[in-house]
């Protein structure tokens, strides 16, 4: 294929058909020369395949999937900004007159004025005040070179700085973006499992306790209490009933809602993701809130020792080294940035987290603290058996409890409906409306007696459901190296699912490699029994373990952990750890598990593999090292460039130069990857 321009739009599709093959590992495609450059895993006959596929290709390709945001459009943008501004200032100094030059650039210097004076009637002494303060210098003194050197170098240095704030914050929201899900929808045939992709505006979506509203839309029917802290930033949960309108990506914490879809995947959230990153608190580490508080205070301290370096001197030129050099614009642009790779560079590990001071709360936390279920074991556990009681069939009560269980996503649960579905049980709808209890239970009505799914705590101390006579002793020699899953009919126990749930193989390496990497404490939390606890306990090599706990129980441990002056970092996967999760420094999710979980958790891990925990703790461990590292080497520079300007060896002008260029140094540093 032979073409001489190429939009944007049509590279994307060209890098998005090629990468969609799998034998292909990388694609660089520019839209500016229409070229490619193609990695390819084949060895005999990959040229050949390749120049079929290019061949074949047309920008008509329909199937094509293509992110809706790729930072394409971004780079071209700044790109020629950047070049009209430099290809602007060649103009001038090339083709214009003296006189011309001088009238222009007291044109330019009033932005800045404008902006210093606006800054001093605020009450602030910041940096537009530096700047301005600078170039008026500059102008009184007749030297209109070095205020139009100051003024282009400070207009480049900002639309770099701009560009390289936007482009980590492009990136990373497009990995936030494209977290695909699935729903629920009513159609004529009842309920349907459907990809998010496949639903569209009219359809109606329904959504139960504990799961993602997966699309914007209106409530039909139903009421319910909405987590929608992701895109409104509100603290509590909000009241949803008929007519009210709800946010994709937000939590139904209580409740049940059949929603009416306005708008189809993708619509208007990209920018909901960006607009939180750029404005929410918790991309702020402390660490990071320190260095932008310090570089705010040092502007008086530049402004007074340009009045004494005067006062003293005499000397305009070294008075000036101070209003050349400033700390606050590496260190403003520095910190966020190194925050904004480290989280992009989580992503890379299939980590999400949701902000910088959740890194720094990793990197300092000295107790981790796990669930057991689907996260010290496997996401998919196995039902090894199915008992049943009181003269029912076990296959009947297996289809009933994935009937309840579908409905609710958790590695139990899914076992349950696995092991239904590889027997061929087709469970029809045949219950009332379904309950999430949050003591570890699910309750309905079926055929009007009351239905009750969960643990044994559950199911005999709080709804107090009896044994069918006779079956003591059966009941007593319930296996103890597996997990139990009580299902009860009337108030009366009708069957037991004994569920395999196997330790990861990693776990027990994590565990030890998680000691090595500074955790002090390292614990386990189950609603399991006692027995079953321990057994796990041992094999991984826990410090504690605590057995037949209930949600509160979990989150107040993390409470009575912070009253002794420890910080905890939280892994769980289910409901019942949503509240642990909140309550913990960092709470982290794994992604297999509850929505509500994903969401309520400050990082969610996708991979399915508990290494990338290890990863977690360095990368932020590298992430603090590095915004330490950055305050340590911005201060030492431009506190070398300063001395060097009022011992008369710096002009201002170079002075200037060199702090611009050390400032996008240090941010184009600070977006490497912390690990190899």
């Amino acid at each position: 294929m032979m073409q001489r321009r190429m939009t944007a739009a049509q590279a994307d599709l060209l890098s998005c058909h090629l990468l969609s093959l799998d034998w292909i590992t990388k694609v660089k495609v520019s839209e500016r020369t229409a070229d490619a450059v193609i990695l390819y895993k084949e060895e005999r006959d990959g040229r050949d395949r390749l120049l079929a596929a290019l061949s074949e290709f047309g920008y008509d390709r329909t199937e094509v999937q293509v992110p809706e945001h790729t930072g394409r459009e971004l780079s071209r943008t700044y790109e020629e900004k950047l070049f009209f501004m430099v290809a602007g200032r060649l103009i001038r100094i090339l083709l214009f007159p003296d006189p011309v030059r001088r009238v222009l650039c007291v044109g330019r210097a009033v932005r800045f004025v404008r902006d210093g004076l606006r800054c001093l009637r605020q009450g602030r002494l910041e940096v537009p005040v530096l700047d301005a303060t600078t170039i008026v210098v500059s102008l009184v003194r007749g030297d209109f070179r070095t205020a139009d050197s100051v003024m282009f170098l400070l207009q480049a240095g900002g639309l770099l700085e701009e560009w390289t704030h936007k482009k980590s914050v492009d990136d990373l929201a497009r990995r936030m973006y494209l977290n695909i899900d699935k729903a629920w929808i009513r159609t004529d045939q009842g309920e349907v499992l459907v990809s998010v992709r496949d639903v569209q505006p009219g359809d109606c979506v329904i959504v139960r306790t504990g799961n993602v509203i997966p699309l914007d839309g209106v409530v039909l029917s139903g009421g319910g209490s909405v987590n929608q802290a992701s895109m409104t930033g509100e603290s509590l949960p909000v009241r949803k009933e008929e007519g009210a309108y709800v946010y994709g990506g937000t939590v139904l914490e209580e409740g049940e809602l059949q929603i009416r879809v306005e708008k189809a995947l993708g619509a208007g959230r990209y920018d909901k993701i960006v607009h939180m990153i750029e404005d929410s608190e918790k991309l702020k580490s402390a660490t990071e809130s320190r260095a932008e508080h310090l570089a705010d205070s040092l502007v008086p301290w530049s402004l007074g020792g340009t009045l004494l370096t005067w006062l003293l001197t005499r000397n305009a030129t070294r008075a000036l080294s101070f209003l050349m050099v400033d700390f606050s614009c590496a260190l403003k642009l520095a910190m966020p940035i190194s925050v904004l790779s480290a989280m992009r560079e989580c992503s890379d590990h299939h980590i999400n987290v949701k902000g910088g001071k959740f890194l720094e709360a990793v990197s300092e936390a000295d107790t981790i603290v796990f669930d057991k279920t689907g996260t010290l074991t496997y996401a998919t556990p196995s039902v090894r058996e199915v008992i049943p009681f009181g003269n029912t069939d076990a296959d009947e009560m297996l289809r009933l409890a994935a009937c309840l269980e579908e409905h609710f996503p958790h590695s139990i649960a899914n076992a349950v409906v696995k092991e239904a579905a590889r027997k061929g049980l087709i469970h029809e709808e045949r219950h009332a409306t379904v309950e999430y209890v949050v003591a570890h239970g699910i309750a309905s009505s079926i055929n009007g007696r009351r239905a009750l799914i969960g643990s044994y705590h559950f199911i005999f101390e709080d709804e107090k459901c009896t044994l069918p006579e006779g079956e003591q002793e059966k009941f007593d020699a319930l296996p103890g190296d597996c997990s139990l899953l009580y299902l009860a009919l009337g108030s009366r126990l009708a069957a037991v699912i004994c569920i395999e749930d196997p330790i990861r193989r990693e776990a027990a390496n994590v565990v030890n490699d998680l000691h090595e990497a500074g955790f002090s404490r390292v614990v386990m939390m189950t609603g399991d029994s006692r027995k079953t606890a321990a057994v796990v306990a041992g094999r991984l090599g826990m410090d504690e373990f605590y057995a037949e706990v209930l949600p509160e129980d979990k989150a107040a441990f993390v409470r009575r952990e912070h009253e002794a002056g420890r910080r905890v970092v939280m892994i769980g996967d289910g409901i019942n750890d949503s509240p642990a999760l909140s309550e913990a420094d960092a709470g982290v999710a794994i992604a297999a598990g509850a929505a509500i979980a994903r969401e309520i958790a400050d990082i969610t891990i996708s991979a399915d593999d508990l290494r990338e925990l290890v990863v977690l703790r360095r990368l932020s461990n590298g992430l603090t090292k590095r915004i330490d590292n950055n305050y340590r080497r911005i201060m030492t520079f431009n506190g070398a460039l300063i001395a060097l300007g009022l011992l008369g060896y710096m002009p201002s002008a170079r002075a200037a130069l060199l702090h611009n260029i050390s400032t996008i140094y240090f941010s184009v540093d600070s977006m490497k990857n912390l690990l190899p």
